[in-house]
């Protein structure tokens, strides 16, 4: 069992803080998952460190961007492509999103939308558990993918003979941003021990970046290029996520088979029965996960609000009673928001994110956007044009995506297996989603009383305060961990 921090060594000897038996500030874990790794600090190709086996080709040319061992090159680029497919995927399906929520209801109709997926997810989430108790995890990873093609045909389906499925595609395309990647993350963090996460996981993020960047910008030249219509981009994600099923069964054999014993008897394991609000209830650190969850997307879906009003309202005063026009001018400028944001956050995830863990660790990255957020809501308190609003969403979401994203996935690599797939897919459903009812709430007021869009940068500038105060609070608890 890996030693606590010192400072826990005097809590034990003194009675006063029982760190082991402390089951709402350490979930339980497998003394394999914890080990400690040799140091290995050099990352080109010839060096090793010693007693490591010979590296593969595919660890020699990860070696130039992280510090990947023998046994973890395959398991690590196969799932570098699968994330940059599903965002590559997510990226056309959030450009039609917009696309169709915009125009055929406004963004006051899309903030109450949101309040939709959170209601489903009361449903889903319990389910989705349910099932992991029943398949392993291949089975059910790959049996969700499955699930989302499907609903993709059945939307292609009814968008091409005319329906209008704006809010219903809105609330699945929120469904599906938070579960699918979810579960991918929780995957990895199934795959790979603390040591193994904490060296590979921002690398594996590159792919994420890269698929964000590029199905932006694949999306705006779709549009604007080719005239591609929503429904067309809608099939073509369907098929990309076929291809992500196929990767996720490669590389769990790969994992399977060079992970130690302990690890690769996952592959044909199945979850017990606990639910994932009871898992979340119980510890203090996943409370606290929570609580930042809620808080953070509630900013960021208030911040949405406002660049899509501005956008809507800009759209019709280009062109008046010209509903297609308006349709192409929204999917135009999201699909080049989308772009820009998506390279801020590929040069982040690239060239800052493996540098920054290693020099403030995982607790001092948690304060990175909140400050950020902070600056930029301020900003448009005082200056609220298109042009800043833009920007300051740029900003944002690009931390987001990078910094924010691997934050979060590394958070749970501490935690206990059942935590890692039901808790977290708790967390990054229905309680991201919590966040978007909360905004949809508080949009509903401020349209009642008038408010403008700075009255609405200074209630998200008072929201960061409390998210800092959440991140404070977590940032304890995960140092009372010992990781």
């Amino acid at each position: 069992m890996r030693a606590p921090p010192p400072a826990s060594w005097e809590w034990i000897a003194t009675g006063k803080h029982d760190f082991m038996t402390d089951k709402r500030s350490a979930p339980d874990r497998p003394e394999y998952q914890s080990r400690a790794e040799l140091r290995h600090t050099q990352t080109l190709p010839a060096f090793k460190t010693v007693g490591e086996p010979p590296k593969g080709g595919a660890e020699k040319l990860l070696s130039f961007f992280a510090d990947v061992r023998a046994g973890e090159g395959w398991s690590a680029l196969l799932l570098l492509v699968n994330v940059f497919l599903l965002l590559f995927a997510y990226y056309l399906l959030k450009t039609v999103r917009e696309a169709l929520i915009l125009t055929e209801g406004g963004a006051y109709v899309k903030a109450y939308s949101s309040a939709g997926q959170a209601a489903l997810l009361m449903v889903l989430v319990p389910l989705y558990g349910f099932v992991g108790a029943k398949v392993v995890r291949i089975r059910l990873i790959v049996g969700l993918m499955l699930f989302f093609v499907t609903n993709l045909v059945v939307f292609y389906s009814f968008g091409v003979s005319g329906a209008k499925e704006g809010v219903l595609f809105y609330i699945w395309v929120g469904i599906f941003n938070v579960l699918a990647p979810s579960q991918v993350w929780a995957f990895a963090n199934d795959i790979y021990t603390e040591g193994q996460g904490k060296r590979l996981f921002p690398m594996i993020g590159v792919g994420s970046s890269l698929g964000a960047l590029f199905g932006a910008q694949s999306a705006e030249r779709l549009i604007k290029v080719f005239d591609a219509t929503p429904y067309q981009l809608q099939l073509l994600a369907a098929g990309i996520l076929l291809i992500c099923c196929g990767l996720l069964v490669a590389v769990n054999r790969v994992a399977t088979a060079n992970s130690i014993p302990e690890m690769a008897r996952h592959a044909d394991e199945k979850l017990s029965t606990e639910d994932g609000f009871a898992l979340i209830f119980r510890s203090r650190y996943l409370t606290w996960i929570a609580v930042m969850m809620v808080v953070l997307n509630l900013v960021n879906s208030i911040g949405e609000f406002a660049l899509g009003d501005l956008v809507v309202n800009q759209a019709h005063a280009l062109h008046p009673d010209n509903a297609a026009a308006q349709k192409q001018f929204i999917g135009g400028f999201y699909g080049s928001f989308f772009a820009t944001v998506n390279l801020l956050g590929f040069l982040l995830q690239t060239f800052v994110v493996s540098r920054l863990f290693p020099l403030i660790g995982v607790r001092g990255a948690m304060f990175i956007m909140p400050t950020i957020s902070l600056m930029s809501y301020s900003l448009l308190g005082l200056v609220p044009i298109l042009g800043i609003v833009r920007w300051a969403k740029t900003f944002e979401n690009a931390t987001d995506y990078s910094i924010q994203n691997t934050v979060r996935q590394t958070l749970f690599l501490p935690t206990s297996r059942e935590a890692k797939y039901k808790a977290k897919a708790t967390i990054d459903t229905f309680f991201m989603r919590s966040g978007d009812v909360l905004s949809a709430g508080v949009v509903k007021l401020g349209s009642q009383l008038n408010l403008a869009l700075t009255g609405f940068a200074w209630v998200n500038v008072g929201l960061v305060l409390i998210w800092l105060y959440a991140v404070t609070r977590l940032s304890r608890e995960h140092r009372r961990m010992g990781f």
